[in-house]
């Protein structure tokens, strides 16, 4: 059975859920909201929804309801690899259902007929300013290629049937997935490696001539399968996503939302964590113990005073996991196999021992352990991808496999076009009883 057959079967059978859910129990209370969320960036409120993955506090991020461990096992690996097919991700995601080697070799051809960058993306990189922003320039070269969209061709031509709708957003998205590695490395070497090019390998998978174009040997190709598989998705009410499927509620196509998406994850809050966990690293080793390992007793001094100047430790916490993030686990496993020698993972390694004690000590951190981003720079940094500004790139390439699978199916599903209700700051006095107070104190 084809991904295409496959998808319209579960499409189908998704819809007669959502649509049960809707008729039947669309009065049910779901949830409670509260100023605080109201005020705060709605965070937690129980108001999107998503199959592709979910954020466990206890397991972290599932994906289609598989651990990352279950993950890395479960998918098929190219002979000779440590990591699964990045195409094997794309399809779990999109279907639900752990691909056989098959169905991976199926969808890596079909990736590979759409992976051609168009020249004319090229010749608008190549215009642009080459101090700008590599987010910049990847957000311009998704944005630029609507021309090619096959959802906006098949609605400018009166075709739109919500039934339908989904058929040529998988097109879309597919070919925007193929193309995206290709985008990312063409800038990496327009940007950094002096307008050196090196041609997709049409014999590789995805990771594998990800890690070809940006002319990294192996066993870079393996940490380019990592990184997309562990970036894939995060639920949709992250930035990045949440901006994908905003946008898309307006019928734009994957080119629109995608880029838009780009937009949000280039934020200081959102996408560049990774490199700010490197800068604190690379500063401790130069400022506190001369460029060499700090010792344990200098770096809790180190991470002491951090946290004493009412900084936070950058790659430490999160707003929802309660343990070590299994994305951190699976990097770590990873650097311990490669990166043994490595100054930088050194003291990785000794973090992972000092904060979670210091952080617990102060009683008010709900999670100390490390997060994804403890640990992704580094191996960036050791493999030679020393630009901090090109790592949200990576990011983004990874993420869109989530993203974009979410957006067949808010197609498939027929989603509304989203539009929460704003209200006053007079009206949340007003619920919060602070007017009464005023006027009985007058």
């Amino acid at each position: 059975m084809s991904l295409k057959e496959k998808l319209a079967e579960k499409i189908e059978q998704q819809r007669l859920r959502t649509a049960k859910l809707l008729k039947e129990y669309g009065d049910v209370k779901v949830d409670e909201v509260t100023i605080s969320q109201v005020v705060g960036g709605m965070r937690g409120i129980k108001s999107m929804v998503t199959d592709i993955s979910y954020l466990d506090p206890e397991e972290g991020i599932r994906f289609r309801g598989y651990t990352i461990p279950e993950v890395l096992e479960k998918l098929p690996k190219m002979p000779g690899a440590e990591m699964p097919y990045v195409e094997g991700q794309f399809y779990l995601l999109l279907t639900g259902e752990i691909p056989t080697e098959e169905d991976v070799q199926e969808l890596a051809e079909e990736l590979k007929k759409r992976k051609a960058l168009p020249e004319y993306v090229k010749d608008m990189l190549r215009a642009m300013p080459r101090d700008t922003h590599p987010m910049t320039l990847f957000a311009a070269g998704i944005v630029a290629m609507q021309r090619e969209s096959k959802f906006a061709e098949y609605y400018e031509a009166g075709h739109f049937n919500k039934n339908t709708a989904w058929e040529p957003t998988l097109e879309d998205a597919l070919d925007l997935m193929a193309k995206l590695p290709v985008l990312g490395a063409y800038i990496y070497r327009m940007k950094y490696r002096g307008d050196t090019f090196i041609p997709s390998n049409p014999d590789l998978d995805l990771g594998g001539d990800f890690a070809n174009m940006m002319g990294i040997p192996k066993p870079y190709d393996d940490v380019a399968r990592m990184y997309f598989i562990l970036h894939a998705d995060h639920e949709s009410g992250n930035v990045s996503a949440h901006t994908a499927h905003l946008v898309a509620s307006a019928l734009s196509d994957v080119y629109y939302s995608y880029s838009a998406a780009m937009g949000g994850l280039a934020g200081p809050l959102h996408g560049l964590a990774n490199q700010e966990v490197l800068k604190w690293i690379q500063e401790l080793m130069k400022n506190k113990s001369g460029g060499k390992v700090p010792t344990k007793d200098e770096l809790k001094k180190f991470v002491e005073e951090t946290l004493a100047s009412g900084q936070v430790i950058p790659g430490y916490g999160h707003a929802v996991l309660r343990k070590t993030d299994p994305r951190y686990m699976a990097q770590r496993e990873f650097a311990l196999n490669h990166l043994k020698d490595d100054p930088i993972f050194a003291v990785v390694s000794m973090l992972f021992e000092v904060v979670p004690p210091i952080l617990s000590s102060l009683g008010k951190v709900k999670n100390p352990w490390p997060n994804v981003d403890a640990q992704s720079g580094v191996i960036q940094w050791h493999y030679g991808v020393v630009e901090y500004d090109f790592y949200t790139v990576l990011f983004g390439i990874g993420r869109a496999l989530g993203v974009l699978a979410n957006l067949v199916w808010d197609r498939a599903l027929g989603y509304a076009i989203e539009r929460p209700k704003s209200v006053t700051t007079d009206m949340l006095e007003e619920w919060a009883g602070i007017h009464k107070q005023v006027e009985t104190v007058r």
